[in-house]
């Protein structure tokens, strides 16, 4: 460090550093000038680098860790639901009731009233229009799964969304019908529902996920800033979890130009990376339109690059394809591309040189996904693509192997398991089969045998806490009769940071507390190796730093 003459702006010091590098795994303190980190090391070493002008941190023996990757979110629903009505772990018909009832009383102008995070149990029964009329008959109200693929509606609602009597639907989307002829209320995929989301004003918002599609017209000046003003109360939220990086994993040109506004702004706060949404009914050609947009969107703080896909839908609705019947029943899903032409189409985005992220919950999907991704490889060489499959919440052990030689990155989400974090364990009893519980999350059994682990939420499906996703990945309990799938703290950690980053092509900018690399870093409360592994979830997040700049203070922390 000797020599050194650059302004040094800030040095984070009396930290235990957990940088992430192999070279380097431990240090003190961490100096940053103009957005990049230019030192690591000891306290004495990095102090000696202060000027008049440099904040110095004191972290006070707290935990310095690169900053969170997100590996797997949807920040533009996220925080547009920041607003909406909250119902996770609500369950009667008397407490959803009373909770709609005070929502209705406090937004009397809304259009539609949106509640977000109904289980499929929240009553005892299947949800129906009738009780949810029950629950108000005059407004339209709806409710949306955890999952985010089934939305229950009541009558009110699926008139006014032109549903009552249904509609035709792409495939693996469903208005879900009555013997009468009418609508039970169940609403099974994105094209179902959107006519419903769109009562509330926000099927704009929804066409990155919905159709990949733009929306037409283009949102005026006074639409895209209160999209903005969404957004960015999605990304504060993130930066209060330590998250300076994301993937998400919806998009269109529309969100990519939001965020490009609010970079221009100063308002983009954590870096984010925008996918263009392949559907099935799409000719190849539309790719050109992901092509573009990597192009037009290719910078450290917004770029594209990478195409997304669903294979399947999910295990609650039985909507995620599987190699074998779901229990008690003669249904397996389906695979919501051809297998054939999925082949043609990733070896298409592959020949791009474009990365692929498929969604695929069962092990029909996943299985289907490996060999479009097989396939891309044989016809075009295999390179250094990072294709990656999205959640594998089970899967056939004759394709754990496969990933590894395929350079194919296993996406997963710590705080999906039932019985983790916040899915009942009643989840795994009706949707797979006892002794197929040895072949569900297999997260370890694949980082062993050669994938890449990156760790995500999947926020709003679930809570983008990283603490609490963490504290699920160290305390989930192994299913009967199965193996640990459990990775230990570090590696947990390191999917958490620079596994992302790596799975995001990002690891030439962020991941890691390495001399070059962009200042994100983030401040725990505490000293993370010595947190009970069950108090992790509470722990909070002191400071969040990205490309140098402080977007999160813990309370009482200056």
């Amino acid at each position: 460090m000797k020599g050194y003459d650059m302004t040094v702006d800030m040095i984070v010091t009396n930290a235990k550093v957990l940088t992430m590098d192999e070279a380097r795994p431990r240090a003190e303190a961490v100096a940053v000038a103009a957005g990049k980190i230019v030192a690591v090391g000891t306290g004495a070493e990095v102090g000696a680098l202060a000027g008049p002008q440099t904040r110095v941190i004191d972290a006070g023996g707290r935990t310095l860790l690169p900053g969170f990757v997100e590996s797997h979110l949807h920040l533009v629903l996220g925080g547009n639901e920041l607003v909406q009505l909250q119902i996770g772990g609500l369950h009667g018909f008397e407490a959803l009731k009373a909770a709609f009832a005070g929502y209705a009383v406090a937004n009397p102008d809304n259009a539609l009233l949106m509640a977000q995070g109904a289980s499929y149990e929240i009553l005892d029964h299947p949800v129906t229009r009738h009780d949810l009329d029950r629950v108000i008959a005059d407004r339209p109200i709806a409710m949306m799964s955890p999952d985010h693929h089934t939305v229950w509606a009541n009558t009110a609602a699926l008139s006014a969304a032109g549903l009552l009597h249904g509609a035709a639907m792409p495939h693996g989307h469903e208005v879900v019908m009555a013997a009468d002829g009418t609508a039970t209320g169940e609403l099974r995929e994105f094209e179902a529902f959107g006519p419903i989301l769109a009562l509330g004003g926000e099927a704009h918002l929804q066409l990155g996920i919905a159709t990949g599609g733009e929306p037409a017209p283009w949102p005026s000046d006074a639409v895209r800033a209160r999209d903005k003003d969404k957004i960015a109360a999605g990304l504060a939220h993130c930066a209060a979890h330590g998250i300076t990086a994301m993937v998400n994993m919806d998009g269109n040109r529309y969100t990519c130009q939001l965020l490009r506004e609010m970079q221009e702004e100063g308002r983009l706060t954590a870096r984010v990376k925008v996918p263009f949404h392949f559907k099935p009914h799409m000719d190849l050609s539309e790719l050109d339109r992901a092509s573009a947009m990597t192009v037009d969107y290719n910078d450290d703080w917004l770029s594209s690059g990478f195409v997304k896909m669903f294979m399947d839908g999910v295990v609650d609705s039985r909507t995620a394809y599987m190699l074998h019947d779901y229990p008690g029943t003669t249904e397996r899903g389906e695979p919501l591309f051809d297998p054939d032409r999925f082949k043609v189409i990733c070896t298409e985005i592959d020949r791009r040189g474009l990365q692929i992220a498929v969604h695929a919950i069962g092990d029909g999907a996943v299985q289907t996904t490996i060999d479009g991704y097989e396939a891309a490889g044989r016809a075009n060489g295999f390179r250094d693509m990072r294709h990656r499959i999205e959640h594998i919440e089970l899967i056939d052990r004759a394709d754990v192997p496969r990933l590894g030689p395929l350079g194919i990155t296993a996406s997963v989400q710590p705080p999906h398991p039932p019985g983790a974090m916040d899915f009942p364990m009643s989840t795994m009893e009706t949707v797979f089969h006892k002794d197929r519980w040895v072949d569900a999350y297999l997260w370890k059994s694949l980082g062993e045998a050669g994938a890449r682990i990156a760790y995500a939420s999947d926020w709003p499906v679930t809570d983008v806490s990283v603490m609490r996703g963490l504290q699920a990945a160290l305390t989930r309990v192994p299913f009967d009769g199965a193996k640990d799938e459990r990775l230990d703290l570090m590696s947990s950690l390191y999917a958490y940071t620079a596994g992302g980053a790596w799975a995001a092509h990002m690891e030439h900018v962020t991941g890691k507390l390495v001399v070059g690399l962009a200042a994100d870093l983030v401040l725990i409360d505490g000293d993370i190796e010595s947190i009970a592994p069950a108090d992790l979830g509470k722990t909070g997040i002191s400071l969040t730093i990205a490309g140098g700049e402080i977007t999160h203070r813990g309370a009482g922390f200056a």
